[in-house]
């Protein structure tokens, strides 16, 4: 099969990002052609000037749509490709320069319908967007979920850089409408379908995510929320892993409970675990101040993914508690 890469990337309000994407995008050692395609979702300040600028330099289309979300300007993206595999990279992210070859090289080594590629921490980030890429990819945070080789035949692909077939998007349709989690979502029904996902170590991107910790406690709070919506949807994916950041908050509140009465083992135990958080992460960026901020980004997202989850989770055993327990009384 004769791979022909059509680039997806839905834009909303971010020109200056997208301006650092597409740069990266004409400095790729790659001899094969490829298309771009820019869909922006009903963005009130838009890219169209700037993706104007690279009409000599890229194979490159704008299409302007009424906002709906990125998952179904994705869809629309891709229902106006020419390629017969699309790569699904998300504005905020940038490609080095080896990044096309190495899905291609993957692809050719073990072809699959379906692929996701880590994400890394370019060296012109702020330190506060180290810190987060830090929290989101470390082994000691999130399993490395993100880029474990032992995952890598259930990897499951996220939307800031993953590829599907044409094939795939035909039979299931695409991206839900669902603002958070469509790609995990998309992911399960991929499965369903019979088709296998892969991860390619080597095709990597530059993740910049949130530049504030408000913004990044919301977005960790929101992922929280669609997991048990998920697990009820998709019952056969669910992991007892995903309980871990909500039994985290519980554990950090009984901790501090019983420091009070003169127990500090647990407390302990969380100090330890933070203190290795700040030695990891300086090992990693070479940062004192981004190490810190690693230990602060990590508690955020512990606490907001914990949260988000507890909550949706608590709403639908309520009302179950509840009304077994008016059946009793009657």
């Amino acid at each position: 099969m004769q791979l022909q890469f059509s680039i997806i990337i839905p834009v909303y309000n971010r020109p200056k990002e997208i301006e650092e994407l597409l740069t990266s995008l004409t400095k790729q050692n790659f001899t094969d052609s490829f298309e771009v395609i820019v869909v922006e979702d009903g963005s009130k300040d838009d890219a169209k000037k700037i993706v104007k600028q690279f009409t000599h330099q890229l194979n490159i289309n704008y299409f302007f749509k009424e906002n709906s979300g990125a998952g179904l300007s994705r869809n629309f993206g891709m229902q106006k490709a020419m390629g017969n595999y699309f790569i699904i990279l998300d504005s905020d992210v940038i490609v080095p320069e080896n990044y096309l070859a190495n899905v291609k090289n993957g692809l050719t080594r073990k072809y699959t319908d379906s692929f996701g590629g880590p994400d890394k921490a370019h060296h012109s980030f702020t330190p506060l967007q180290k810190a987060i890429n830090y929290s989101m990819t470390a082994v000691l945070t999130t399993g490395g979920i993100r880029g474990d080789k032992k995952a890598s035949t259930t990897f499951q692909p996220r939307s800031f850089n993953m590829g599907i077939s044409e094939k795939i998007f035909k039979i299931t349709k695409g991206f839900s409408s669902q603002k958070i989690g469509e790609d995990i979502d998309l992911t399960f029904r991929i499965w369903r379908n019979g088709f296998e996902t892969q991860l390619l170590e080597n095709a990597f991107v530059y993740h910049k995510r949130r530049t504030f910790l408000k913004d990044f406690f919301k977005q960790t709070f929101a992922f929280g929320t669609q997991r048990p919506k998920l697990n009820k949807q998709y019952p056969e994916t669910k992991k007892i892993t995903y309980w871990f950041p909500s039994l985290f908050i519980l554990g950090l509140i009984l901790s501090i409970i019983l420091l009070n009465f003169g127990y500090s083992i647990l407390v302990l135990f969380f100090f330890i675990y933070f203190f290795v958080i700040l030695l990891d992460a300086f090992l990693k960026n070479k940062n004192v101040y981004v190490a810190v901020l690693a230990v602060i980004t990590t508690l955020i997202q512990f606490v907001g993914y914990g949260l988000g989850f507890f909550k949706i989770y608590a709403k639908s055993i309520i009302p179950h508690f509840t009304s077994n327990t008016s059946d009793r009384m009657k």
